[in-house]
């Protein structure tokens, strides 16, 4: 579905975010991948390679405007427009709010929703040039219904919806859609370490009665990107298990 298609995922190096950019993969698209290590970006662009993805790995730190900055010019001399963004990448400082230092609020937003809407900023561009794109952002069911300890994520993550609803009103007529997915607890790393009590809880809150996996997300992605929701912009789709029903 995706063949000569070329979709940027940032991110890339586990969870979801790998989930995505196999997926895509798969389906013939040509990735570019981010992590935010020389080791990572190795590893990954091993583990595409040998899966005879078509990728190219570029280090990105959301968190650093010379960063995106250079990545925008990396992504440029590869001289491959992109029709697909991605926005995954993330990054948590966890903290009640009474204790959360500043740092902690400023990295997370810094991150999360301004270098994300930094690098949007840059792909758009092309996509405008081009009157074609796609752009995802990932948000977090927690953007609806907050979580204690996660103030600073509840607003970046709330900001990415409210971000691209303005965005998608601005480029409608220029055949660009942006759309937010939400996921609720997915089996990631970071679950995984939860305890046996922290998993039960979780789970009684989950109508379906278990965790998502990366690749429901990933699925979630491929519809939106695909030209079944050429209709669809603006929109947040909740993938949760029945947690969060809008």
């Amino acid at each position: 579905m995706f063949n000569n298609s070329c979709v940027l995922v940032t991110g890339a190096s586990r969870g979801i975010g790998f989930a995505i950019a196999k997926n895509f993969g798969h389906q013939g698209a040509f990735i570019i991948a981010t992590a935010t290590s020389d080791d990572a970006c190795l590893k990954l662009a091993t583990i595409l390679q040998e899966d005879n993805i078509q990728a190219k790995v570029l280090k990105l730190d959301l968190g650093s405007t010379d960063s995106i900055a250079n990545f925008l010019l990396e992504v440029k001399e590869l001289n491959r427009p992109v029709d697909v963004l991605i926005n995954n990448a993330g990054i948590t400082r966890d903290n009640i709010s009474l204790r959360m230092k500043a740092s902690e609020w400023d990295d997370v937003l810094a991150t999360n929703l301004s270098g994300t809407f930094k690098l949007t900023q840059g792909i758009l561009k092309g996509m405008l040039r081009a009157s074609y794109g796609r752009i995802i952002s990932i948000s977090s069911v927690v953007a609806v219904i907050g979580n204690p300890g996660q103030a600073n994520y509840c607003a970046a993550k709330a900001g990415l919806i409210g971000m691209s609803k303005a965005l998608a009103q601005e480029v409608a007529s220029r055949h660009i859609t942006i759309n937010i997915i939400a996921p609720g607890f997915i089996e990631t790393d970071m679950t995984k370490v939860l305890s046996e009590e922290q998993r039960a809880f979780l789970l009684n809150q989950i109508p379906s009665k278990k965790l998502g996996i990366p690749d429901d997300i990933a699925h979630a992605c491929l519809f939106l990107a695909s030209p079944q929701a050429h209709y669809i912009t603006g929109q947040t789709l909740h993938v949760n298990g029945g947690l969060y029903m809008q």
